[in-house]
């Protein structure tokens, strides 16, 4: 019995359009993560260790925090250039992208290092009070400089792409700018500073969220390679 082959019928993925929902999990979570490790290590890197043994339970769950807070923000990245459709432009996208991996990058050294403190000091390994603060200040440096300064530069790539395609609104692109130029050049290790980029995730996402019927920058019909 001969008949012609049918070929097989491909679809495209699509994504659901809440899912801007990750950035608030993200953003919940992570400034929940922040606010636990800065409770739990002092502001003296040089002080005393005995933080190490009072501060154990909250920077246990700040650790478990993040690691999930990271994976909600590599989905938010996800929803942010699915808003972009094809308006989208290879070099504004390689920095947004890229700063935004730098940026969980440099989160996860952090975590790294408190966690790899906290099990030297269960199991008795840390050889002096100098060990303890050089991982203090790698936490504090990393944290409070270099992981913000690359979430400035992912603030200011989107604001970019948005004031060219015009997918946002101006009263969310200026502010943006603002917001990310403090952070770029921001001296201070206060707390408010760590929570300003949660902050505005949260803000980006409830907007997504409520203009999420809007329609959409179309993208190409698919169409199979033979």
């Amino acid at each position: 019995m001969t008949g012609e082959r049918s070929e097989p019928q491909l679809h495209r993925l699509t994504t659901p359009h809440t899912a801007a929902v990750v950035g608030i999990v993200f953003a919940v979570l992570f400034a929940t993560s922040i606010v636990l490790i800065r409770q739990a290590i002092p502001a003296d890197p040089f002080g005393s260790t005995e933080w190490l043994d009072a501060g154990r339970s909250r920077l246990t769950v700040a650790l478990t925090l993040a690691q999930f807070a990271c994976i909600a923000f590599l989905w938010f990245i996800g929803a942010l250039r699915h808003r972009l459709g094809d308006l989208e432009d290879q070099f504004f996208s390689t920095v947004f992208v890229g700063s935004g991996l730098l940026f969980l990058a440099l989160i996860l050294v952090t975590m790294a290092t408190a966690g790899g403190l906290l099990l030297a000091d269960r199991a008795e390994a840390v050889p002096a009070q100098e060990s303890a603060a050089f991982a203090h200040a790698l936490i504090l440096q990393i944290s409070n400089v270099y992981s913000i300064r690359m979430a400035a530069v992912f603030m200011i790539s989107l604001a970019t792409i948005w004031l060219r395609t015009g997918l946002m609104p101006r009263w969310l692109v200026l502010p943006t700018y603002l917001l990310a130029l403090v952070l770029l050049f921001a001296v201070t290790e206060a707390l408010w500073l760590t929570l300003v980029f949660p902050a505005w995730v949260i803000v980006i996402s409830v907007f997504l969220l409520t203009h999420a019927r809007q329609a959409f920058p179309p993208r190409r019909a698919f169409r199979p390679r033979t």
